[in-house]
């Protein structure tokens, strides 16, 4: 390839990159309030195997140290039982553990991994799972996303019942987009007025995030919870009726913004912070 056509082709890629990727400035609400970041982890098992060595590892070494770096509210869940077909849009994995871990800046999640990697308390509790041998895992392998709080929700929320520890469920929903543009256009959608109406009908938002590094970009991820199903399904039927958010998805400037919409439904785990 010539010097130029490098060039040429090096620059788009960045210009298509950086469409995904807001800036310092953008990185804060309307209100000037500083927008959090979010890692989202799957931890996958193997079949059948449990994860007893996993969740005692989280509850007792990787939380509290979570909690030393700054970062509260750590969630842990699993994916509900539930019986018959899946819907089309959603994925069952029972053998998954999924760990949401909110970080009050860019720079904390940055910093996060030093201080773990020197943090000798979480050494100490964890040992049995860091030092578990290769015949006996605690996990088969972690997939990871890091993602930018949206700005009409800057940071986490949680209803009475998730701060109370009472029975609840949530649903974890992840929005593909077919281009960077398309994707950015779903994120204004959501900060249009989608976020405040899904408040309204007590579809209970926890967070939304912006993804901006992982695998299936580009896409969002965003966290809705409820006492139990039944509300839930409830409040779905009351958002869809919602007159805001029928002008929102008959607005032109919104249409093909999602190409593929992923769901799952999931239950803290005893010593979620969530």
């Amino acid at each position: 390839m010539k010097r130029r056509e490098f060039l040429k082709t090096t620059m788009a890629a960045s210009a298509l990159a950086g469409l995904n990727t807001p800036s310092p400035s953008q990185a804060a609400d309307s209100s000037g309030g500083s927008r959090e970041y979010y890692e989202l982890r799957v931890y996958h098992l193997k079949s059948g195997a449990g994860h007893a060595l996993l969740d005692g590892f989280l509850e007792k070494a990787a939380i509290p140290a979570w909690n030393r770096v700054g970062a509260k509210n750590v969630g842990v869940f699993i994916q509900k039982e539930r019986t018959g077909p899946a819907t089309d849009t959603e994925v069952r994995d029972p053998d998954a553990v999924w760990v949401l871990v909110p970080y009050p800046s860019l720079s904390a999640f940055a910093e996060a991994t030093n201080q773990l990697a020197g943090d000798s308390e979480l050494q100490k509790a964890g040992a049995e799972y860091l030092q578990t041998p290769k015949n006996h895992p605690g996990f088969e392998r972690i997939d990871s996303w890091l993602m930018l709080a949206f700005a009409g929700m800057p940071r986490l929320e949680l209803a009475a019942y998730s701060r109370e520890k009472k029975t609840r469920m949530f649903e974890l929903r992840t929005y593909e987009s077919h281009s960077e543009v398309k994707a950015l256009k779903k994120v204004e959608m959501f900060n249009s007025g989608e976020i405040e109406t899904m408040r309204q009908v007590g579809l209970s938002p926890v967070f939304y995030g912006q993804a901006l590094i992982g695998k299936n970009l580009p896409h969002l991820t965003y966290m809705v919870s409820a006492e139990n199903e039944d509300e839930h399904k409830k409040h779905w039927g009351d958002f869809g009726k919602h007159p805001v958010w029928n002008k929102l998805k008959n607005d032109p400037q919104y249409a093909d913004t999602v190409s593929k919409i992923s769901n799952w439904f999931l239950v803290p785990t005893a010593y979620s912070q969530i």
